[in-house]
């Protein structure tokens, strides 16, 4: 990729690609119920997303002031998993507006690309089952490179398997880690509004503040201008 290139574009996936929720707190509320804890509700569920599905299952117990040992959770984890990877897009749906905005932006010479902290054959599965994995140059997961954001590796190592340079590149996310993960390896980040956090992304301070997918293409053509 020579240096005038189109900056490449590298996205969170849960919250900020696909409104994964329906399915990832069906999952959840599967395994509470397994242990016989009420199900937690959709809308406080939401921002307990982004850090994987363990934590997702902790942060789940904790609601119920419940904690289990080490054994516990790797078990209900794995039980997640299966229960999960079955019904991984029996409700998750791309954001409105993103196939579009993605036409935009590969018209314009962009490269794409997927960091995410859901596991790889997960997030592959999932885009399978939308139609989307044909957008995008690389698509990793936490387990492609035994580490997640916001480590600045990730997305060094992500936008080299796309074929991209990290000068220029543009962190697309809903969360803190997205923003964390972009600071640190030095490239501006556009923040959706509509995604997973507990912290308001207005409150994280991206480069970028978008509310609807329509805005994304010119949101990276003002900041490849800047």
């Amino acid at each position: 990729m020579s240096a005038s290139s189109p900056p490449i574009v590298v996205f969170d996936l849960d919250g900020t690609l696909v409104d994964t929720a329906p399915d990832l707190i069906t999952a959840l509320n599967y395994v509470l119920d397994r242990e016989g804890l009420p199900p937690v509700p959709m809308a406080s569920a939401r921002n307990m997303i982004g850090a994987g599905a363990r934590k997702l299952i902790e942060r789940g117990l904790e609601v119920e002031g419940r904690a289990v040992s080490v054994g516990d959770l790797d078990r209900l984890t794995a039980d997640f998993v299966d229960y999960y990877a079955e019904h991984i897009a029996d409700g998750s749906r791309p954001f409105d507006g993103l196939e579009a905005a993605l036409d935009r932006l590969e018209a314009k010479g962009h490269r794409l690309a997927v960091c995410t902290n859901k596991l790889e054959w997960l997030s592959r599965r999932l885009l399978d089952q939308l139609d989307l994995t044909k957008r995008f140059a690389a698509i990793c997961g936490a387990d492609t490179f035994g580490i997640a954001k916001p480590d600045p590796t990730f997305l060094r190592e992500t936008v080299a398997r796309a074929g991209g340079r990290l000068p220029g590149a543009i962190m697309v996310g809903d969360a803190g880690p997205d923003v964390g993960v972009a600071r640190r390896a030095q490239v501006p980040v556009i923040g959706v509004d509509f995604g997973y956090t507990d912290v308001p992304m207005t409150e994280l301070k991206p480069d970028r503040l978008i509310s609807h997918m329509r805005d994304l293409p010119d949101a990276v053509a003002s900041l490849n201008a800047a």
